[in-house]
């Protein structure tokens, strides 16, 4: 059989076709990312709906199902539904987590009508940029993590400094997180994070999903 590697990109859904057209032999996976690990098995109807930029949402489900952290989700989830604040240690498990599913880029290529955006979101969030941010708040106090709301100028400096960036970028990095916390309240009111962390678990297939 065949792996197709750099899948990810825009032009390698239609190479499935000529792969299989030239040699004959089944294509059985596909690469999606740069790491080992990023292999999938290969389903002609999915790739068919990703280049038709029709999405492709159960490789999406199943890479949420093998890949997030069902722990910390839980946790975050009981944390803000408890009315507690969404604070930097909670921002940095989300960029891990996001990293682990091959970045922003990476989820939206398997959302309908958002290939051609993937590329685009490349460009502004990658690897190096998530890296970046998670820099930034390691090089921060715990007591920063938890509170950001006291990073004042002088603060700034020293965690700019200490990462390697510039005072610019924590600034972007601060107000990401804010409006983060803010989609978060809003979830936490009336059940809205559970009944959203729930329908994801509806979605899955049976004997997986969230804890409910």
């Amino acid at each position: 059989g065949v792996i197709l590697t750099k899948a990810d990109g825009d032009s390698r859904g239609g190479a499935a076709l000529s792969v299989r057209q030239i040699t004959g032999k089944p294509i059985k996976f596909i690469g999606v990312g740069e790491k080992t690990d990023a292999l999938e098995p290969f389903y002609p109807d999915r790739m068919a709906s990703r280049i038709l930029d029709m999405g492709d949402v159960l490789s999406l489900i199943e890479e949420v199902e093998r890949k997030i952290d069902r722990k910390k989700a839980d946790k975050l989830v009981k944390k803000v539904s408890k009315g507690k604040k969404f604070d930097l240690n909670d921002f940095r498990d989300q960029l891990e987590q996001m990293r682990n599913m091959g970045g922003l880029s990476g989820l939206m290529d398997k959302l309908p009508g958002m290939g051609q955006m993937s590329g685009m979101v490349e460009k502004q969030v990658n690897d190096k940029s998530l890296g970046q941010m998670e820099a930034l708040i390691n090089s921060m106090t715990p007591h920063e993590r938890r509170y950001p709301d006291i990073i004042n100028n002088s603060r700034k400096r020293r965690i700019t400094l200490g990462s390697g960036t510039h005072i610019q970028d924590l600034n972007r990095l601060l107000k990401q997180h804010k409006q983060m916390q803010k989609m978060m309240k809003k979830f936490s009111k009336k059940g809205g994070m559970a009944n959203m962390m729930r329908g994801l678990g509806g979605m899955m297939p049976p004997g997986g999903g969230f804890p409910r």
